[in-house]
């Protein structure tokens, strides 16, 4: 019950972060952003209803932070895009073209190697 509630108090924070962030401007989301799975959004709030016998107002609040929390996620995700292709531009920028080559070469095998 604790972690329930520490999780969607940090879901609700995260959804406060975004609408501001929302109201503030067009969110960046990355192409390659976790979304909900097929199916997983449904089995989530159906599981949440059963188990802890919530109200239809409590269920669709809960629907809202967990749809929120997803986008604040995303959100996320793509900030951290945005970092990782702005940190290796200025990288390519200091390089001499050899060395250019040889670091493509190390990200393409770390890559490689993650996945």
């Amino acid at each position: 019950m604790v972690l329930l509630t520490v999780f969607l108090c940090g879901a609700a924070a995260g959804a406060l972060i975004v609408r501001v962030s929302n109201s503030l401007g067009a969110p960046r989301v990355a192409a390659n952003a976790p979304q909900w799975k097929e199916g997983q959004r449904e089995l989530t709030i159906t599981l949440l209803k059963k188990e802890l016998n919530l109200t239809p107002a409590q269920a669709q609040e809960i629907e809202t932070v967990l749809d929120d929390f997803v986008l604040y996620y995303q959100n996320l995700q793509g900030q951290m895009d945005d970092w990782r292709n702005d940190g290796k531009k200025r990288i390519m920028v200091t390089l001499t073209p050899e060395q250019r080559t040889k670091f493509e070469k190390l990200l393409s095998n770390r890559s490689t190697a993650l996945r």
